[in-house]
């Protein structure tokens, strides 16, 4: 059996629907599962069982014998909520509490870290485990994804094979739920369809023109291919990076989601909100040498053709993944 948490969120549920394509169902799907809004991303999946996340430990212990891997993607990942307080149970607690169990019985263990932790980037991009102590996150999310991360990197018992990913800007099909924090084009393709144009950011720095802040945006695709390539290849454990190792600006992505609706680009900048003014990453790119070094070699997707398949593959038709 694999174990899946936050099986009914974006990444989680699109990771359960990976499983099935290479035609896994021996699926143990744990979440929340009372939150209507989330159906759709578990509705039509294959599983063996789904486990509210609050018995999945008393679950897991009478089940510990059958488990082939733990897939820990169940995270609260709200980047403008700035009481630390609030991430410690699910971000911190919970995830201890799966490495303890993945450790105590040889379960493999992959987890979700983030790009989050490298704070504006005064140290680079480099999933070097070292400097995860020098790490300054701008915001408690970021804080307790480095704060897990440094956490795993001290202990002495591990799994057999572990893994944590920092995953940069992911976008594609079954975000709808995520609300302000879905990806720029979930947000683009909506206004476009609404008000027939785009609203950036505008800059708030002198070294960035607007529409030039840069990420490193991964379709998720690409992201649960990498998580299932590490599950059947066993490379080193560690923490890796997971984007695609290039940076780029906003407005490009607001224009290729208006080519990928065939229509012509009508973008306004707006002010930024206040509240994450001053904690905005304006760079991120991932290092991915580490990655890269294990032999995953396939090719990510651009971010035209990436965008291109989640607009009229995903977003037009109103389909999950």
């Amino acid at each position: 059996m694999i174990v899946i948490t936050g099986a009914a969120g974006f990444i989680g549920s699109c990771m359960v629907a990976k499983m099935n394509e290479m035609g896994r169902r021996d699926i143990i799907m744990v979440d929340d599962f009372s939150k209507e809004i989330k159906r759709r991303n578990w509705e039509d999946k294959l599983y063996l069982d789904k486990i509210h996340r609050n018995d999945f430990f008393q679950w897991a212990e009478q089940h510990v014998d059958d488990i082939e891997w733990i897939i820990h993607l169940g995270a609260r990942t709200d980047t403008t909520e700035f009481d630390y307080s609030v991430f410690e149970e699910l971000n911190v607690d919970y995830t201890r509490r799966i490495w303890y169990l993945a450790a105590k019985h040889g379960i493999p263990l992959i987890y979700a870290s983030s790009a989050a932790t490298y704070g504006a980037g005064e140290l680079g991009y480099v999933d070097q485990e070292q400097l995860a102590y020098r790490l300054q996150p701008l915001n408690p999310y970021g804080k307790s994804k480095n704060e897990i991360d440094k956490w795993i990197l001290k202990q002495p018992s591990a799994p057999p094979y572990w893994y944590g990913f920092k995953f940069f800007n992911v976008y594609g099909p079954n975000e709808y739920h995520k609300g302000r924090m879905a990806s720029v084009v979930f947000h683009a393709f909506h206004q476009i369809q609404d008000t027939g144009k785009v609203k950036l950011f505008r800059s708030h720095r002198p070294d960035y023109a607007d529409g030039y802040q840069l990420r490193d945006f991964v379709y998720v695709k690409d992201l649960v291919r990498v998580l299932y390539w590490f599950m059947n290849h066993h490379p080193a454990s560690g923490i890796y990076n997971l984007g695609t190792g290039l940076a780029r600006p906003f407005l490009s992505l607001a224009q290729s989601t208006f080519a990928a609706m065939d229509l012509e680009p009508k973008i306004e900048f707006v002010d930024m909100p206040e509240d994450i003014r001053e904690k905005y990453q304006y760079f991120t790119e991932a290092d991915m040498r580490k990655m890269r070094a294990t032999g995953f070699r396939r090719p990510f997707y651009s971010l035209e053709n990436g965008v291109k398949s989640y607009v009229r593959r995903y977003l037009l038709k109103d389909r999950t993944y």
